[in-house]
């Protein structure tokens, strides 16, 4: 196993829809397995493939640190088949760092895909657990938190952003 590096908005790959996986092999499982490790190095809740550089509708989430009841999984292809209700949570993200915003999701989802032994899985979410997936699968759509927020909020991101990289430059 191996800790990946988390790309960076305003990387493009960010920006980019992942391809379906069509078939579960020895390199999507290592994918899972250095997702993982990765995940759990950042203390993050969720991870999206694109986020470590590989154009794939993979994700992992483990929200356990907050509901104690939810276990770790990774789903391959994940959809959201059913939605209902809204709710308002402060999200973050791992590839957009420093940017924590109150966001509109829905408040219960079923998720299809499959598992790492090529199982089909539903998996009924609501709560923190319908908020990460739909964090995730938001990420394999190629939409960020950044996309979900007001024009303004996104631009004093983005000159944040470029008052660092100055400071980084001059430095």
């Amino acid at each position: 196993m191996a800790v990946l590096e988390i790309l960076k908005y305003p990387h493009p790959l960010l920006k980019k829809r992942c391809e379906k996986v069509d078939r579960i092999d020895g390199e999507v499982k290592k994918l899972i397995r250095d997702m993982t490790e990765t995940m759990y190095q950042a203390n993050g809740i969720g991870l999206a493939a694109c986020q470590v550089g590989v154009s794939r509708r993979v994700i992992v989430v483990d929200v356990s640190p907050i509901d104690q009841e939810k276990d770790f999984f990774a789903i391959i292809n994940p959809e959201v088949i059913s939605e209902e209700g809204e709710i308002e949570h402060e999200e973050g993200c791992l590839s957009v760092p420093d940017c924590s915003e109150k966001l509109k999701r829905k408040e219960k989802v079923l998720v299809r895909g499959f598992s790492a032994a090529g199982k089909e899985i539903e998996i009924p979410a609501e709560g923190i657990l319908a908020i990460a997936l739909q964090h995730e699968i938001d990420h394999i759509n190629g939409v960020l938190i950044l996309d979900r927020i007001s024009r303004l909020k996104r631009e004093l991101y983005r000159n944040k952003l470029k008052k660092e990289r100055r400071k980084k430059e001059d430095g």
